[in-house]
């Protein structure tokens, strides 16, 4: 079983940072590929990046390569989300999600059987 809680949302000035970290408390994290979402208001949730079971391959939405990196750590069972040179635009609820199989359609949410509850990302101009 797969239980997913992010941490580390907040408030920051327009080209500050964040790390967003997701941990599962479950016990078959590293038998997963694991990604992180977004939802501001009112628009529909997107993919942001993910990152494969054994951490080898990352992929990201266009809007934020280069600023953002995924990473993960196993041992811990949490996978990361660092942010940096973040906009006004990046304002949302960010969401961690796993999937047990993974390939061309990653950034479908679909495609991701566990999710977690989110936490709330704002960037001030």
């Amino acid at each position: 079983q797969v239980q997913l809680e992010e941490f580390g949302g907040g408030s920051v000035q327009a080209g500050g940072s964040l790390r967003l970290s997701c941990v599962d408390s479950g016990h078959t994290f590293s038998m997963h590929h694991m990604a992180w979402f977004r939802q501001a208001p009112g628009k529909e949730r997107e993919f942001v990046a993910a990152i494969t079971w054994t951490g080898t391959s990352t992929f990201y939405e266009d809007s934020v390569k280069g600023r953002f990196t995924i990473s993960r750590d196993n041992a811990k069972s949490t996978v990361y989300l660092q942010m940096n040179s973040l906009k006004p635009g990046d304002t949302a609820v960010y969401i961690c999600a796993a999937a047990s199989l993974l390939g061309a359609d990653y950034y479908r949410d679909h495609k991701y059987e566990y999710w977690g509850q989110g936490t709330q990302v704002t960037v001030s101009s």
